[in-house]
């Protein structure tokens, strides 16, 4: 018969896996919308997916200060509890900022097309693999696909770097277009702030199925993959 912790925990953890989905659909919502010029879609994450999220993630916190204030858990458990309170801060930020893209997308729709080798499709791909392979980690307490997680991280950072050069070359070139290009920039950047964030949770979960901080380290990360 499981103890009341036990069945407190096992909500808070379907309730941080909805959280996940969701937050995941967002981004993906939010990309794509960008790629189509589609602002009805954009608007969709702005005012419906970031109030669904932002009620989920206090609803979530409140459960982890419940359940530490009271039954006072040790060991694995309150590692899982401490895992959860800072995923669920990584998982409200990754919805903010998938907002963000969907901001962008609503202006860059409204404007004519830049018509410019600029694409997002691999960083989006990544960023969003590396969402996705942190929630199945989740899902799964899976400490090894977590490490990979954070292996990859530097890859996106130098797509970033890539898109900071290409984009800066062509406001030279087009400085009258210069407010959609700009709007380009934070796009980049908000897809490797997404990256970032999913290394966090994956580092979140190593801690929680190890008992170990690994923040700080994706060099071992490599040497092992």
């Amino acid at each position: 018969m499981p103890t009341h912790l036990e069945r407190e925990i096992e909500r808070l953890k379907r309730k941080t896996l909805s959280l996940s989905a969701l937050v995941e659909d967002s981004v993906r919502r939010s990309v794509r919308a960008l790629a189509d010029r589609d602002a009805a879609a954009a608007r969709h994450v702005i005012e419906v997916d970031d109030r669904e999220t932002n009620d989920m993630e206090v609803d979530i916190e409140e459960d982890c200060l419940k359940i530490l204030a009271l039954h006072q858990p040790v060991a694995i458990d309150l590692r899982f509890i401490v895992s959860v309170l800072k995923i669920n801060a990584d998982l409200e930020r990754v919805a903010d900022l998938a907002v963000n893209i969907a901001e962008r997308a609503v202006f860059l729709s409204e404007q004519d097309p830049l018509d410019l080798p600029i694409h997002f499709g691999v960083m989006a791909e990544k960023a969003q693999a590396m969402l996705k392979k942190a929630l199945d980690s989740l899902v799964n307490m899976d400490a090894d696909l977590a490490r990979e997680v954070c292996a990859a991280d530097d890859e996106v950072d130098d797509i970033n770097r890539q898109m900071y050069a290409k984009i800066q070359a062509a406001i030279l070139e087009r400085p009258s277009r210069v407010d959609g290009l700009m709007h380009l920039l934070a796009v980049s950047r908000h897809l490797e702030r997404i990256a970032d964030h999913a290394t966090n949770i994956a580092e979140d979960v190593v801690y929680m199925v190890d008992g170990e901080i690994v923040r700080h380290r994706s060099t071992d990360f490599k040497s092992q993959i």
